[in-house]
This record gives C-alpha cells, structure tokens and sequence, in this order.
C-alpha cells in the first residue's frame, strides 16, 4: 500500500464526512442562535442536503497537501528544539512546541481556504464557486482581502496545535503505556487519543474560532461591520454575552473527535506502510505489528 493513494484518500473521504458537520458549525457561529438540528433541518428543507457540502471544494483541493505539511513541519521543529533526544520519542515540551510552529505555519494556507470555504458556506442568493469567489476576493480587496483573518487563524492554530499534540502523545502513552518507543499501540488507541486530541484542542480555541469565522464572513463592501479582533470580540459579546463565543460547540467537537481521530490514525498507519515497504529509515518509522 503507497503512501500518497492512502493518504489522500483518507483526506478526502474525513472531509467529505465532516463537511456538513462544519457547514452547520459555521452557520450557528455566524447566526443569532437556533440549535444545530434546527439549523440543519432548515438548510435541507429549503436547499436540500447538497447544501451542506457547499464550499467543501476549496477545502478538498488543498487538505492532503496541509496535512502532510503539518505533520512534517511537526517532526522537523519537535527535533530541533530538542536535538539530544531520540527522534522516535520526543518529550512533551518538544511535543508541544512543535505543535504550535506547526499551527502557525498551516495557518499561511488555511485561512484564505477557509476564507473562501466561509464565503461560500453562508451564500443564499448566488450560487458561485471557489474559484469564482477567490476571484472576486481579489477584485474587490487584492491579497490582503483573500488574506483577511490571517491574524487570528495564527491566534487560533499555534497553541491549539500545540495542544493537540501533546495530548495527543500524552493520551495514546497512558492508554498503552511504553507505546511512544515501540510503537505497538492499537488501531482504538489511535483513534481514541487523536479524538480527544481534538476535542482539547477545540475546546481551547474555541471562541477565536468564531471570531474568526464572523471576520472573514464579511467584505469590505459595505464597510465592515467589525473593524478588528477585538472590536469583534466586544459587539458581539455585547448584542448576545458570552455564550455567543461557545455556539455550536457541541457540533464543533463531534467533527473533532471523529476527523482528528481518523488523522492521527492514518498518519500512525501510513508511516508503517511506508516503513514495511522500506521507503523510510527506521528511525522514522513506526515499527510494524
């Protein structure tokens, strides 16, 4: 089994299942309230189930390639700032300091992705796609609009990540204890700590999240109706309270739990594919069950 076939394949099929979970994330995050099963029983009933997977194109196009960028810049940056450890079993600060370099160097790719996956989610009227609208993007405001809420996706993706993977190590290591230098951890183990990975790492960005969604959900023409991270921050709190930072979380962590445990498995799965096949020094490998 190739790398590259499994890998993007599994990026793909996660995308494809977690879509409408994140087209109603982003529709409650951007509303005035209404729950996740009454936001998603009015986007079938008026614009069918299709709609759900509206602007999940974008996202498609470029997630293998974020992904293998993650995990790459993960292993390069957890190694270097600890080079006197092994590189099979790196300690929890390289872990997470890894994590957060990682998060931030993604966020150069994601947030004009997710700006267009955003603009696309939420159109009513006019049916356009993700080329059609980067386009327009770059009419209307140039680099720095496709470029909007770059700022906060850094805010929101270092520590996160960072997070997220040091619970990701920490959880599979208790769940099978010794399994970070022999590798031997089962497939539930995986999908277990990359899970609750997620959910740890979402729970603590939360609130940028949705701050982020509803700065990149607006253009600059009309005027903006927030003008800045902060500025977003104090009117909405202010026409709905804090709770308006927590909507749509549940919907938000079940998409975590399910992609985020599915990444790190076909992560663990792949490089042992790739090591039984001879295509990756030892070192680097997990080793085969």
């Amino acid at each position: 089994m190739d790398f590259w076939p499994e890998f993007l394949a599994s990026s793909w099929g996660r995308e494809f299942v977690a879509g409408g979970l994140d087209t109603v994330t982003i529709l409650q995050q951007n509303s005035k309230g209404g729950s996740a099963f009454n936001i998603l029983r009015n986007v079938i009933s008026k614009e069918g189930p299709t709609a759900l997977y509206r602007g999940m194109g974008a996202p498609l196009a470029s997630i293998t390639f974020q992904n293998a960028m993650v995990f790459q810049s993960y292993a390069i940056l957890s190694r270097a700032l600890d080079p006197s450890v092994s590189t099979k079993d790196p300690p929890y600060k390289g872990v997470a300091l890894g994590g957060v370099g990682a998060g931030a160097l993604q966020s150069l790719i994601l947030s004009p992705v997710e700006l267009v996956k955003i603009r696309l989610q939420l159109q009513t009227k006019t049916q356009k796609g993700p080329r059609e609208v980067a386009k327009s993007i770059m009419k209307a405001e140039g680099l720095r609009g496709l470029y909007r809420g770059l700022g906060i996706t850094i805010l929101r993706d270092a520590p996160a990540h960072g997070l997220n993977f040091w619970t990701y190590e920490y959880t599979r290591e208790q769940l099978h204890p010794g399994c970070r230098k022999s590798g031997e951890e089962s497939l539930q183990t995986m999908l277990v700590a990359g899970g609750l990975a997620g959910v740890a790492s979402w729970i603590s960005c939360y609130p940028l999240d949705v701050v982020k969604t509803r700065l990149q959900a607006q253009s600059s023409y009309p005027p903006p109706k927030y003008t800045g991270i902060v500025d977003c921050f104090r009117k909405s709190v202010r026409a709905d309270g804090y709770a308006v930072l927590w909507r749509g979380l549940g919907t938000a962590v079940c998409r975590a739990f399910l992609v985020n445990g599915a990444i790190f498995a076909a992560y663990e799965i792949a490089l042992r594919c790739l090591f039984s096949n001879g295509s990756i020094p030892q070192e680097n490998a997990m080793p085969a069950e």
